[in-house]
């Protein structure tokens, strides 16, 4: 959530950042936050003022009482009362105007940094490096021409998994819906091997491993920007008012809802494995064939809690990372910068990694890492106090690294061979086999 002083201090620059994001009537919205926010204050002032002088009639009573000025004391008496009145009025009309530019801010996205390139769709999302070729400044997904192609025909990941028994999407269905695959036998080892490859990284790269709730309240929803959910993505659990997470970014992020730390803590690194839960509304056709996009899945997310002046470097470091987990598994790759208009609602710079699938001729995202600048840490009060006393809202980072279905599908994808599928050399340690015949 946007703070006033970002709103109130520079209004031109975030108003022209949000329609960097095409947030519609933006210009109008900011305007209703500084009206909202300038009632609020004024109706403190009042407030102020009246209890100052409830206060002072208050005190008064007792020294007209005291030198037997009674009709003074009585009108003291009856001033207070009417002073008394006037406040709960007031009071109402700070609350509800308090309560109104909230609600508006939880409608306001981030503003995206200016190094977030314009644009409004993925195909104008910068492409800025690639395990492919070289990429020119310029480069992006809508003019950008790099494909595997190694001659051979192959066989998209759905029917390897069938061939080779891996994975049961048939029985998925039966058992609770569509988008809910069954993973059996080596590809039940595959699935637990990159899970425990991944975590075994982190932990090299100083990340604490956490092992969250899936399941998270509201406040928790609110707290990193999934709520409210204007899109209808999140499970929600309505007798308890529960919801089912859609990234361990959620539960390990709000560890630090409403908590002060010291600036000597920070950076913070945690990881954490867990099942993720999205409803997928509105996803149809071949982009949903197979693994390509699940209802349940399973993900490892590196989140960090810096400082304003360390989050660059925080983000550099969490990329570096991520791309050291491609060069490992052997996949090519490639890195985009997110244009304003296809970034998330709270981040404000992200970056996506894609993995090429040689089967299906089309990049897969497998993972979007953000900096959202103090955006969650307002939502969240996460704070930390400096070497000279003062508490700053902290800046919060997540990245996956990495969610598992796309990753697995490149696997087999790319790495088929006559013989079977090849397991890269970094995983097999993990799967105990080299190959899957």
């Amino acid at each position: 959530m946007l703070t006033i002083r970002q709103i109130t201090d520079n209004t031109e620059k975030v108003i022209k950042g949000l329609e960097k994001k095409n947030f519609k009537n933006a210009k109008a919205t900011i305007e209703k936050v500084i009206e909202l926010n300038n009632e609020r204050k004024k109706s403190q002032a009042k407030l102020d003022n009246n209890l100052a002088e409830v206060n002072a009639a208050s005190k008064s009573i007792g020294m007209y009482m005291k030198n037997g000025q009674k009709d003074e004391a009585e009108k003291a008496k009856a001033r207070v009362a009417e002073l008394k009145e006037l406040n709960k009025g007031i009071e109402a009309d700070m609350n509800a105007a308090a309560e109104s530019l909230q609600q508006l801010l939880y409608t306001i996205p981030n503003v995206p940094y200016d190094l977030v390139p314009e644009g409004v769709c993925a195909e104008d999302n910068l492409v800025v490096k690639s395990s492919l070729r070289e990429c020119k400044e310029g480069d992006t997904v809508g003019n950008w021409d790099a494909v595997v192609d190694n001659g051979d025909a192959k066989v998209p990941h759905w029917e390897l998994a069938k061939k080779y028994d891996l994975i049961d999407f048939d029985l998925g269905v039966k058992i609770t819906g569509a988008g809910f695959p069954v993973y059996k036998g080596k590809g039940a080892q595959l699935q637990r091997a990159l899970i425990n490859f991944f975590l075994a990284e982190a932990n090299k790269a100083g990340y604490t491993e956490i092992m969250p709730p899936t399941v998270v309240n509201q406040a928790s929803g609110y707290g990193t920007g999934q709520l409210p959910d204007k899109e209808g993505q999140m499970y929600h659990c309505e007798v308890d008012d529960l919801y089912l997470i859609p990234t361990a970014e959620v539960p390990v992020t709000n560890i630090y809802r409403d908590v002060i730390l010291d600036e000597k803590q920070l950076p913070i690194r945690n990881c954490a494995y867990t099942q993720c839960f999205r409803r997928e509304a509105g996803s149809y056709g071949k982009d949903v064939r197979g693994l390509n996009r699940l209802h349940e899945f399973s993900k490892i997310e590196i989140v960090r809690i810096d400082t304003p002046q360390h989050s660059a470097e925080s983000h550099q470091e969490m990329l570096e990372h991520i791309e050291g987990l491609l060069k490992k598994l052997e996949l090519p790759y490639r890195i985009l910068r997110l244009c304003g208009g296809d970034m998330s609602f709270t981040a404000a710079i992200c970056y996506d990694f894609e993995v090429y699938s040689e089967a299906q001729k089309r990049w897969l995202e497998v993972s979007s890492v953000s900096n959202f600048d103090t955006y969650q840490a307002n939502r969240l009060k996460c704070r930390y106090r400096t070497a000279d006393k003062k508490t700053e809202l902290c800046h919060t980072l997540n990245g996956s690294a990495l969610a598992l279905p796309r990753i697995v599908a490149a696997l087999l994808e790319n790495n088929q061979t006559p013989e079977g599928i090849r397991i890269p050399k970094a995983l097999q340690p993990y799967t105990g086999f080299d190959m899957i015949k």
